[in-house]
């Protein structure tokens, strides 16, 4: 792709203030995007992230909707449109069949499914009412084939945030608003490092542990991801709408030979 391919885009990335979507907007300015506006909770580190790609930040709350929802107007005004939305950010607390608690479900089903949902409608119902087209990426994860065992409510909200990219894809393909997914395998980022040292006690190793014994030799990359979300976000993707791409490096359904 060419520089020139996100000259005319203005990009909204929730959950863009670190990991992949911060690498998203850095491929977009990268690409010529000069009007993009960061989401995420933490304003110390939004407001940095937002420095450093030349964007603005406006904080908001993955788990309250109503925020995602001003922010979607936010950004719009900011911007005088919104022409792609990237749904980045997401919680990845702990829980099993066994041991989760209907709070914690909720939470997750909150801040992965359902702001991520009426984001995505606010922004196709302010694009289809300006008569522009749009184009949505959401970040997806391999769980939704099945995940591990401590990841059952974020499995399920990936997988149900998977249903959610082909139905909107379906139903605003009519509007020339497309909507498409990324499954990521294990990931490389700063989000990561924190889960790995909250939740299994892992050390200032894990990665290069993690990465030894990766067919690859690494983890799935940020940067590598972004190429493929400024893709999909770019005219240079045409129509391609509803697609689900599993981005990793074992394949789901292998069994050992």
């Amino acid at each position: 792709m060419t520089g020139a391919a996100h000259g005319t885009t203005t990009a909204l990335i929730v959950g863009g203030t670190q990991g992949v979507g911060l690498a998203i907007a850095e491929r977009l300015a990268a690409e010529g995007c000069t009007r993009i506006v960061l989401a995420g909770r933490d304003a110390a580190r939004g407001e940095a992230a937002a420095a450093q790609v030349g964007a603005r930040f406006i904080a908001a709350d993955l788990e309250d909707t109503r925020s995602i929802l001003q922010l979607v107007d936010a950004a719009g005004d900011h911007m005088g449109r919104i022409s792609a939305l990237v749904n980045a950010g997401a919680l990845t607390d702990r829980g099993s069949i066994l041991d989760t608690t209907p709070e914690l479900w909720d939470r997750i089903m909150t801040a992965n499914v359902r702001s991520p949902f009426f984001a995505i409608q606010r922004v196709a119902q302010r694009a289809i009412a300006d008569g522009h087209t749009a184009s949505v990426v959401n970040i997806l994860s391999m769980v939704v084939h099945c995940g591990q065992t401590v990841l059952a409510p974020y499995s399920a909200s990936k997988a149900a945030l998977a249903n959610v990219t082909k139905n909107a894809a379906n139903t605003l393909a009519a509007h020339r608003i497309r909507v498409n997914g990324i499954n990521c395998g294990w990931m490389d980022t700063p989000g990561e490092d924190a889960v790995q040292r909250r939740f299994h006690g892992a050390g200032d190793d894990w990665l290069a542990r993690a990465e030894a014994a990766a067919p690859f030799g690494m983890l799935v990359k940020p940067d590598h991801v972004a190429g493929l979300a400024a893709y999909m976000l770019s005219d240079a993707s045409g129509v391609m709408t509803g697609s689900v791409v599993d981005f990793d490096q074992t394949v789901s359904g292998a069994y050992p030979e």
